[in-house]
């Protein structure tokens, strides 16, 4: 035996070992992972737009570059976007999906924005012990036509606003959108109403500066343009680096 005073790297040389005591050693696992992405949609009079890049990564690996972020919901009216942990946001979109299928089957008709946007607040929050790590927006078109942005937290909190950002470079894009469409700290200034080529415009203009900025935010930008006609996408190309 030995002493108190004694330590295991005095006890090894004794013996003719060599090793040290660097203390106790605490191993964790842990569930989720980042994935990056970022995601904004914003709503007008007569519009909703659904915005989100194509890149997969974790830590300083790119894992893809054409990762599909925002994904149409079967509906002609409906776009929701996800990032996060890719893992959860494929489970959670399988589960809206196989919901939609469902309703529809039963009801003969779509389930509208707002149906699924309470559905997926039902969802968030039936997890919410062991939560889906996922930044979800849903913009689309309401019961009367009109542009709808909803937005929520892991466990199902819903809130309803005309823009949100969600993902790895919410931070940046949020205040330049609160400022150019909500008229944040422009308290005199003559408030125009949004029209669709200005949102476009502003939403290509916020991701090409937010990819100078964040490194989990690139490649390509993806964005669905829901309007009374249906839903159509355009592209852009961003920094790969």
């Amino acid at each position: 035996m030995f002493s108190s005073c004694e330590s295991y790297g005095d006890l090894g040389r004794t013996k003719g070992l060599d090793y040290h005591y660097t203390g106790p050693v605490e191993q964790r696992f842990n569930p989720y992972t980042f994935n990056g992405g970022t995601v904004l949609a914003l709503a007008g009079e007569d519009f909703a737009i659904v915005a989100s890049d194509t890149r997969l990564s974790e830590g300083y690996s790119i894992h893809s570059r054409n990762t599909q972020n925002a994904t149409n919901c079967k509906t002609d009216k409906t776009v929701i976007g996800c990032s996060g942990f890719h893992a959860d946001c494929l489970t959670l979109t399988k589960i809206i999906e196989a919901r939609l299928k469902m309703y529809k089957h039963s009801n003969n008709k779509t389930m509208t924005s707002g149906a699924i946007a309470a559905m997926l607040s039902t969802i968030l929050y039936s997890r919410r012990f062991f939560p889906y790590y996922v930044y979800n927006i849903i913009g689309g078109l309401d019961e009367e036509g009109k542009g709808a942005v909803y937005s929520f937290d892991p466990v199902g909190f819903i809130s309803e606003r005309c823009l949100q950002a969600g993902g790895s470079a919410s931070a940046m894009l949020q205040p330049l959108l609160d400022n150019q469409i909500g008229y944040k700290n422009m308290p005199n200034a003559e408030q125009v109403p949004l029209t669709l080529e200005k949102a476009i415009k502003l939403v290509k203009d916020v991701f090409i500066s937010a990819t100078e900025r964040d490194v989990y935010t690139g490649d390509s930008l993806k964005i669905s343009i829901v309007t009374k006609e249906g839903i159509r996408e355009e592209s852009l190309s961003l920094r790969k680096d």
